[in-house]
């Protein structure tokens, strides 16, 4: 069920998307270069539902969020490995596993990580500034006998939205240094990659760590 809950929230081939909303601290340019290691920290994950059908309960669709959530962020670290290998920025990223091994260390959960500030979280992975995100998946069907027939059909027409965001938060005071906000849509028949691939295709051309 837990799988068949991926694919009815999840499964979206991106074909359009609204114009991005960037913003950047003033001083970015300054504070990031003393910045060498950034992590990557499991993306928040929303799946909206008002009403969940029979046999889906409120603890499948929040395991289904975190899953969601570390899977987004194994692909992110994908594709900034790839640009790093290709010398495009001037940091490098710690690698995920690193940065979650340390957490549970910690004992820092992925329900907890909203508790702790962004300063509070470098200090603990011991980097300089860490890169988040939020994902929020919504559909325009508001009761569970719409979500049933879904998980039945794997039908969902093609007025799914992603609204997601990616942000740097500096590791000394735990300011935003750098969000980054796009809006997907599209029709089924797709994965989680098409989600990172969309996000990561259109925020890389203004990430602030890239070379100039």
């Amino acid at each position: 069920m837990k799988k068949i809950l991926l694919v009815l929230f999840l499964a979206t081939t991106f074909l359009s998307g609204c114009g991005p909303q960037i913003y950047q601290a003033n001083n970015f340019a300054s504070v990031k270069q003393k910045h060498k290691v950034v992590a990557i920290l499991p993306f928040e994950v929303l799946i909206e539902a008002k009403r969940l059908p029979k046999g889906v309960t409120v603890d499948m669709l929040q395991d289904q969020q975190r899953d969601y959530g570390y899977g987004l962020q194994g692909d992110v670290y994908g594709y900034f490995l790839k640009q790093v290998s290709k010398n495009k920025y001037s940091v490098t990223f710690q690698d995920v596993s690193k940065t979650n091994a340390i957490l549970n260390g910690a004992f820092i959960s992925y329900e907890d990580l909203r508790s702790y500030s962004k300063d509070e979280l470098c200090q603990i992975l011991g980097v300089d500034a860490v890169v988040s995100g939020k994902a929020t998946m919504s559909k325009p069907m508001s009761d569970g006998a719409a979500i049933a027939v879904g998980l039945l059909v794997g039908a969902w027409g093609a007025t799914n939205s992603v609204n997601t965001t990616i942000t740097v938060h500096e590791g000394e005071k735990g300011d935003l240094m750098w969000k980054y906000d796009y809006t997907a849509s599209g029709s089924v028949g797709s994965s989680r990659q098409s989600l990172s691939n969309a996000l990561m295709k259109n925020s890389s051309k203004n990430f602030p760590y890239k070379k100039s």
